[in-house]
C-alpha cells in the first residue's frame, strides 16, 4: 500500500476526537487509537511492511513493549524470521517474575517496538531496563511519533527513534490526499 493512502487508512480507522489523556499525563483533543489499525489484518500488514523498512541492518530481537507494540513485533518476527520479546511495562509478581518475556543472552542486540509515542516516558524506562537485563538497546522505531518529546527523550538516552509517520506527515498526506 502507497504511504499516502495508508496514512489516510490510519486516520480513517484509527483518528478520535474529544478529550483524551494520554500515557503522559498530558490532555489531547485528538487520540490515535492504535487497536483499530492493529487489529485491521490489512492495516496491520501494511504498517509492518512500513516498520520493516525502518530497521537497522543488523539487530537479534525485535522488543515489542506492552501492550501495543507486541502485535507488531509479533508480525515483524513472522515476516522477518527474527525473534521477538515481549517487554512488561512491570514485571509480573507470579511464576518467573519476568519483565521481558523470550529467550535471550547477554549483549545480544534489540530494538524497541512501539505502536505510537508521545514523550517515550514507558519506552525510555523499558530501553533502561532492558539494558539493565543485558541487552543492547540503540534503536526504536514506531508507527506514529506524535512529536511531543519522544524522539528527544530517545536521543537523551543513546537511542534512536525512526517512525512510520510523524503527526506533521500524518495530517500532510491526509491533506494532500483528499
Amino acid at each position: 500500500m502507497e504511504k499516502a493512502k495508508l496514512a489516510k487508512q490510519i486516520k480513517v480507522t484509527s483518528f478520535l476526537t474529544g478529550e483524551f489523556k494520554l500515557r503522559s499525563g498530558k490532555i489531547s483533543s485528538f487520540y490515535w487509537d492504535k487497536y483499530r489499525f492493529e487489529s485491521d489484518p490489512v492495516l496491520l500488514s501494511a504498517v509492518v511492511d512500513e516498520l520493516q523498512r525502518l530497521l537497522p541492518a543488523f539487530f537479534d530481537k525485535l522488543a515489542g513493549l506492552e501492550l501495543g507494540g507486541i502485535p507488531l513485533a509479533t508480525v515483524l518476527s513472522l515476516k522477518m524470521g527474527k525473534p521477538c520479546l515481549y517487554v512488561r511495562k512491570v514485571a509480573k509478581t507470579y511464576g518467573t517474575c519476568n519483565l521481558v518475556e523470550g529467550e535471550f543472552k547477554e549483549g545480544e542486540t534489540a530494538v524497541v517496538v512501539e505502536d505510537v509515542i508521545t514523550t517515550a516516558g514507558q519506552v525510555c524506562s523499558s530501553v533502561r531496563q532492558m539494558r539493565e537485563l543485558g541487552l543492547k538497546v540503540k534503536h526504536a522505531v514506531c508507527v506514529i511519533d506524535r512529536q511531543q518529546g519522544g524522539r528527544e527523550n530517545l536521543k537523551e538516552i543513546g537511542c534512536s527513534l525512526a517512525s512510520v509517520f510523524t503527526l506533521d506527515e500524518l495530517e500532510r498526506f491526509v491533506q494532500d490526499s483528499s
